[in-house]
């Protein structure tokens, strides 16, 4: 045995190589106490303007304290972490000095797949994105679509189109409400925010076919029109609502152990949400009333009477508070809905973008190859590029195509607002304790889907 070997502890070794095995590099975080003024200003004051002297004083800070702090992992397998998101955290104790989000562990490369699938194709792709609200992903993709083809649709398919989402408004709000429940120790919530749930799923599936990834809002109106009995089925969801959403003010609103855990906690200033560019209810929570069905409309927005709910404290309370009302809100509109449906084509007779009824196919030999040719070479759309956002359940949710004349998209980009929103976490959990931790990422709504598309 050589004298190196002699003297070298195996465990040692070990503990050693293991290290450098698993070393991360840029995405592992490195202490406060020995990260630099340059690091800190890259971490945090790049996005809040700070300067180079304000970043130092944190390090300085932490410095001092070197041998109080640890660093943990919480996820990617955390129940409370809403799927694979991975938090780095820096604590002193119980208290959360830093924050560091890590993504990734759920990447489906969705928006380079588009790229290899037909205009007709598209919606099949991005409605798995964020699957809590699939009909705002397939929604957002059909008016970029169709702007970039210049066609508007009958005024039925617009209708049709909010009367959907307004509904998968409604059950995403739900589920928020059910996890948000959930993790923070209101366990039976989960049990009725399903439930719920539930009954919004079962007439998505009587419309659609599916209960999620629906497929059914499409370039040029929608895949079918609603079937009979739809206004007596949404009817039921209307009345059936209002008392649930009682219960829940009993449960937890007006709750003092929930007010507690929440109030004051996981609190973001407007200003912060407009650097980061976080949008939806977190940008609202802090009292600025932006909402694109209100500030830039689409669809028939402009011709509905609705109230865009806002907060005062930009805290989780507020938070869980605005989802709870914007389901009202959505049952507004989807009263209006009912009342202003239209009659006529539920989507556009243009033997270029829409394929043949069904009926044809049986009687004509040209509908037949119209039908085939259309679902095997797509149709093209003009060279161009085209930017439509519209407003989801967790902010602003945009799709942006360039079009080089194929029946492909050349590029596209899907600007995911759970993706932005996850931002706003190191912000709002720093000087917190662990266990708000729970409470601050419940109160984001991320899907994991949409952030690691």
């Amino acid at each position: 045995m050589s004298s190196d070997a002699a003297i070298t502890d195996p465990g040692t070794a070990d503990a050693h190589d293991l290290e450098h095995r698993t070393d991360e590099g840029g995405q592992g975080m490195t202490s406060a106490a020995v990260l630099g003024a340059a690091e800190a200003l890259r971490e945090r004051g790049a996005v809040l303007r700070m300067s180079e002297a304000e970043a130092e004083a944190p390090a300085e800070e932490a410095a001092a304290d070197e041998d109080q702090t640890m660093i943990i992992n919480m996820g990617p397998q955390h129940p409370s972490t809403h799927g694979v998101l991975r938090l780095m955290l820096e604590l002193d104790g119980e208290t959360v000095l830093r924050t560091k989000p890590v993504i990734g562990y759920l990447h489906t490369g969705m928006e380079r797949t588009a790229e290899d699938l037909s205009y007709l194709q598209g919606c099949t792709n991005v409605t798995r994105m964020d699957y809590a609200s699939p009909l705002f992903n397939e929604l957002a993709f059909s008016l970029t679509v169709e702007q970039l083809l210049g066609i508007d649709i009958p005024e039925r398919a617009t209708w049709i189109r909010m009367l959907m989402t307004e509904l998968n408004r409604i059950s995403s709000h739900l589920l928020f409400l059910a996890t948000n429940g959930m993790d923070i120790g209101a366990v039976s919530m989960m049990i009725y925010g399903w439930r719920e749930r539930e009954e919004v799923l079962r007439f998505f599936e009587k419309v659609t076919g599916l209960r999620m990834n629906h497929n059914y809002i499409r370039v040029g109106g929608v895949a079918a029109d609603l079937p009979p009995g739809w206004r007596d089925d949404v009817l039921r969801l209307l009345d059936l609502l209002p008392p649930r959403l009682e219960e829940y003010d009993i449960l937890m609103t007006g709750q003092p152990i929930w007010r507690d855990r929440l109030q004051g906690v996981g609190m973001i200033t407007a200003e912060e949400c407009l650097a980061l560019g976080v949008t939806g209810p977190i940008l609202r929570s802090t009292g600025y009333a932006w909402d694109l069905r209100r500030n830039e409309p689409y669809l028939a927005y402009d011709q509905v009477d609705f109230d865009v709910v806002v907060g005062s404290y930009g805290d989780c309370f507020d938070r869980f508070a605005i989802r709870l009302n914007e389901i009202r809100e959505s049952m507004r509109i989807v009263r209006q809905c009912l009342e202003q449906m239209p009659k006529g084509p539920y989507r556009i007779q243009d033997k270029k973008v829409t394929p043949p009824p069904r009926a044809r196919i049986d009687e004509s030999m040209e509908a037949l190859i119209h039908h085939f040719k259309i679902f095997t070479e797509g149709f093209k759309v003009p060279e161009g590029e085209a930017y439509v956002p519209v407003e989801s359940p967790r902010g602003e949710l945009g799709c942006y195509i360039v079009s080089d004349g194929s029946s492909k998209p050349y590029r596209m980009h899907v600007r995911g607002p759970s993706f932005v929103n996850l931002q706003s976490l190191p912000h709002m959990m720093h000087g917190g304790f662990i266990a708000d931790a729970v409470a601050v990422i419940s109160s984001v709504d991320p899907i994991m889907g949409e952030v690691d598309r």
